[in-house]
């Protein structure tokens, strides 16, 4: 998702205003319960997910992406920093969800397990959802570099999914199908190739 960054800000500024709240106690900086809508953007998660029934893999925090992402609308490459310029989006350490979380979510039990990991120092190990074949190479940052491809062209509405799965089936003729639509003569700010080196090197 290549939003702007004003998405990122606006979610800091309500963090910031909350830690402000909290630390001088003040009843002023609390906001009326009929004002209790989502700090940003007009879509909210919902609060109970059957997680039983959700596809793709569990992990070991169960991090909601329709809350970070879709609730919240946090830009994906606040935790994938990579993927305008590396082969691989990137996932965040501990110290970046701890950024925010040293202060949101307490009584969460899902957030507990991140202040847990800052403060022992281990990594969390997340589970590859999005996982090619070693002879396939797909470089992140050609395809998402200056906006081009939005991230849910291939990993689907990530920003309504509570837990991410495989959205697209990530095989060669999937993969050639938007090549193939993408194509000199169709787009001419954008040539795609089909040789079959860009992908197998």
């Amino acid at each position: 998702m290549t939003r702007r960054v004003w998405s990122v800000l606006k979610a800091g500024a309500a963090i910031a205003i909350a830690a402000l709240a909290v630390a001088a106690g003040a009843e002023a900086f609390r906001a009326p319960a009929q004002e209790s809508a989502p700090a940003v953007g007009a879509y909210e998660a919902p609060v109970d997910v059957d997680t039983a029934g959700l596809p793709g893999p569990r992990q070991p925090i169960f991090y909601r992406h329709d809350i970070h992402a879709g609730q919240y609308e946090i830009d994906c490459r606040y935790c994938h920093s990579t993927a305008e310029i590396s082969s691989s989006p990137g996932l965040p350490t501990v110290a970046s969800c701890y950024g925010c979380h040293v202060i949101v979510g307490s009584g969460n039990p899902e957030v507990q397990k991140v202040r847990d990991a800052n403060t022992s120092g281990e990594p969390i190990e997340w589970v590859e959802v999005h996982s090619l074949p070693q002879f396939v190479r797909f470089p992140h940052m050609r395809h998402v570099v200056n906006g081009e491809i939005e991230c849910q062209e291939c990993h689907g509405e990530v920003q309504r999914m509570p837990q991410v799965y495989q959205f697209a089936s990530l095989k060669m003729g999937w993969c050639l199908s938007c090549h193939e639509r993408s194509t000199y003569a169709d787009n001419p700010e954008r040539q795609v190739t089909t040789d079959c080196t860009v992908c197998h090197y």
